[in-house]
């Protein structure tokens, strides 16, 4: 299906496999490839030299910057965002000789989570709703939602809110978005949002 309509653009260098869903309103850049079995939610942007594998799934509004590659095991949930030359994997052993398809890891990155640039993430591994993985880190276990990893290896170092403000929680546990004022409740190591910033839950 490469070409374009009023609400898909694919770029005439990008090839899109027989089988590949592109939904309704998405931007694939130059120089991308979708594999047949690749599933791609609305309105997603693929930057340049993207390649999204077959099973692969995106959700709606996911925005892939340039040189990523998304491999076979690997599931992104709505708007997530994945930095330029961010690194997934889907075996943790691999051997050139040895053949592993089928033995895929499954990777899941949740609604709203943000990968940034050049970071790695090993396979296996869930990043949380609203999780921040920092520039360069390399992510080897499980982030929890709202969590702020950065490092190598990935360590949490702080919290953040859907729209991406520092979240300083109280002695109460209790913590407001500066940006929306929503608020968070953080109870042993689990955030989440306690209103809407309307005082509704």
């Amino acid at each position: 299906m490469p070409g374009q309509t009023s609400e898909t653009y694919i770029d005439s260098t990008s090839i899109v496999d027989d089988g590949a869903v592109i939904g309704h309103g998405c931007r694939i850049w130059h120089f991308c490839h979708v594999m047949g079995g690749a599933t791609i939610g609305d309105g997603c942007t693929l930057g340049q030299n993207v390649m999204i594998a077959d099973g692969v799934s995106l959700g709606r509004n996911v925005k892939v910057q340039n040189n990523v590659s998304v491999y076979s095991g690997v599931t992104v949930e709505d708007n997530v965002f994945l930095g330029p030359s961010c690194v997934f994997t889907n075996v943790r052993n691999p051997r050139s000789e040895i053949c592993r398809r089928g033995q895929y890891e499954r990777t899941l990155v949740r609604e709203g989570a943000t990968i940034g640039g050049n970071a790695t993430i090993r396979c296996g591994v869930t990043i949380g709703r609203y999780g921040f993985v920092g520039a360069g880190s390399v992510v080897t276990a499980d982030v929890p939602d709202y969590a702020v990893v950065t490092g190598v290896p990935a360590r949490h170092s702080g919290w953040m809110s859907r729209y991406g403000a520092l979240l300083e929680f109280d002695s109460t546990g209790m913590a407001v978005c500066p940006e929306s004022g929503i608020i968070y409740r953080n109870e042993n190591g689990t955030v989440y949002e306690e209103s809407d910033g309307n005082g509704d839950i």
